[in-house]
Order: C-alpha cells, then structure tokens, then sequence
C-alpha cells in the first residue's frame, strides 16, 4: 500500500503504557476478525476456528503506571494505523455526503495488553474491536504480529483490512444495523441470533470491501 502521502488521522489516543484495569475479558469480534483473516489466508474452517478460540484465549499482563494519552505517534505501526484511519474516514465522508448524510468519525485507541473502554475491560487476547458505546475502534497493535505468525498474513493489505472492518462496524452502529441485530438477539432464539450476528460480521466485511475499492 503506498501511504506515504496519506496524512495521519487526527482521531487516535494512543493508551499504550496507560495504567491497565485489574481484570480482563476474553471473547468478542476480535476472534471472529481473526477467523476471518484465517479464511482469507487460504486456511481451512476448521483451522480457522481454532486460531479463533486460541485468540479468545489470550491473556494480558500488568502495564506500566504511565499516560501516553494525547501525545504525538512516533512509531512505525502507531502511524500505520493512523494513516488507514484517516482513509477510511475520507472514504465514508464523501459516500456518506453522496447519500444526503454526514459521517460521524470514529476515534481509534491504541492500546496494550488490556484497556478499559466504553464496553467494559477489554482484553488484548479479545484482538481488535469496535465497542458502539463510545464509537471507538481498539486494537492492540501486537495482533498483527499474531497475524504474521499464526496466519501468514505479513502484507500490509492485510493489517489495513483489520481496521476497515472495525470501522465497517462503526457504520453499521451509525446506519442503524448494530442496533437491529442487538434487537434480535434479545427477543428471538439463539439460532437467529447467531444468523444474524454472523450477517452482521459479513456486512462489515463488504464495507472494508468499499474502503478498498475506493
């Protein structure tokens, strides 16, 4: 990917260093990000689903007591991110504008090892997220090194892609989608909540397919 010219986003908190919270979680849309990264790759279902377990699994270590909050990104992979970011927000602000709406940007924290968002503590194990609480994309950027390792996917491409889906989330949590399927799974059976939950993941698969082609 050339990003050379691309301008960094102005919507990144980098928490890495930040005082963790005291317990993690594990389990969430990171491990499906993870499955489906897998597929991509060429790996079988069932391999896929045992990175997918094996990426819920993760657990976090203690972090350091400092604040890294609000000041500049210095490193390869923080800017990495930040580019990508700025991407996909000019991408959902002209397609959003073209349709008579306008795009309410996501924030995307950088964090490690574990992060209190607007969700609950996340995890690093969990992978990357969206929480539609606060509208902001988290991700521990040692995933990628998981990707590398576990699922062969070294390209850029790939590492771009995890982030274009999590925002995907963040349009579906603008356009109404996350709040539908939070209403299926409430009030129908587990099968359907599971149908429409694997649709969900699908749907934001097809907007990282819109980043990419624009």
């Amino acid at each position: 990917m050339r990003l050379e010219d691309v301008e960094e986003s102005r919507n990144v908190e980098d928490r890495r260093g930040a005082k963790g919270p005291g317990m993690a979680v594990g389990g969430g849309l990171g491990a499906v990000v993870i499955a489906l990264i897998a597929v991509f790759m060429g790996a079988s279902p069932q391999q896929a689903a045992e990175l997918a377990k094996a990426g819920g699994a993760m657990g976090g270590v203690p972090q350091a007591q400092v604040d890294n909050s609000g000041k500049p990104i210095s490193d390869e992979g923080g800017k990495f991110v930040s580019k990508v970011l700025r991407e996909t927000e000019d991408v959902w602000t002209k397609i959003f504008a073209e349709n008579g709406k306008q795009y309410q940007v996501p924030n995307l924290v950088i964090f490690s090892d574990r992060v209190q968002s607007g969700c609950g503590i996340a995890d690093a194990g969990m992978g990357p997220f969206y929480c539609p609480a606060d509208s902001k994309v988290y991700i521990d950027l040692s995933f990628y090194e998981t990707m590398r390792s576990q699922l062969g996917a070294s390209g850029d491409f790939a590492q771009a892609y995890v982030i274009a889906h999590e925002v995907g989330h963040h349009v579906q949590n603008l356009l109404g989608a996350t709040e539908a399927v939070d209403r299926v799974r409430r009030t129908r059976s587990e099968t359907e909540a599971n149908a429409a939950s694997v649709r969900l993941e699908l749907q934001a698969d097809f907007y990282a397919g819109l980043w990419a082609h624009y």
